[in-house]
């Protein structure tokens, strides 16, 4: 059975280590915040300029002052520092964010990713994406593994425009776990009860391990 969204999420949190900086983006990855393993300590950078974000708050105590990149309401910790953007972006230029977990309109099997932009469709604007995939350590994408018109968003090449060339090392999907490696994507771990028959139908990219 497919993960959900949530699934998806606690899953990618696997990915977390003790003491991480790490950049979450906007959709299924800001999801990831509420799967932190308990006793770790990760501390979640904003570009908008906030460094230790918050849970999402409930409902009726938002404060619409404090908001992510994605202008989704969150809030605050004892230790969270506000910073403007310049200070935000260096911090990500300047190599001190260990991983971004993002989203994906697509993912090419070297490693390419698009997730900005949609010819003809009005987009917020590219935000941070770019500068992300270049500056920091690791990129790990979460997307589902089709479009809603079920077509494959794991591909050969990428049709949209890119954000970044060779920059997704992994890639965590509704069906499972896959590595960009030499020749294409290697399978680490697969939902339950889904096959590596129903992942290959669901691919463009090569599937070589």
């Amino acid at each position: 059975m497919p993960w959900d969204r949530n699934q998806m999420a606690a899953r990618a949190a696997q990915e977390l280590e003790d003491g991480m900086y790490v950049n979450l983006g906007i959709g299924i990855p800001t999801l990831v915040a509420n799967h932190i393993p308990e006793g770790m300590t990760v501390t979640l950078q904003s570009e908008n300029g906030m460094l230790g974000m918050g849970p999402f708050p409930y409902e009726g105590e938002e404060d619409p002052d404090l908001i992510n990149a994605g202008k989704q309401t969150i809030t605050e910790l004892p230790h969270t520092a506000y910073f403007d953007s310049a200070t935000s972006f260096g911090m990500i230029r300047g190599g001190k964010i260990a991983m971004a977990i993002l989203g994906a309109m697509e993912v090419a099997e070297n490693g390419d990713l698009a997730n900005w932009m949609i010819p003809g469709k009005l987009v917020k604007g590219m935000g941070g994406a770019m500068d992300l995939v270049a500056g920091v350590g690791r990129v790990v994408v979460i997307t589902d593994h089709n479009n809603k018109k079920g077509d494959a968003k794991l591909l050969k090449q990428c049709t949209l425009p890119l954000t970044g060339k060779n920059v997704v090392e992994r890639i965590i999907t509704d069906l499972g776990v896959f590595d960009v490696v030499e020749g294409g994507l290697k399978v680490v771990e697969l939902a339950p009860d889904v096959t590596r028959d129903m992942v290959q139908d669901r691919t463009e990219a090569a599937i070589v391990g």
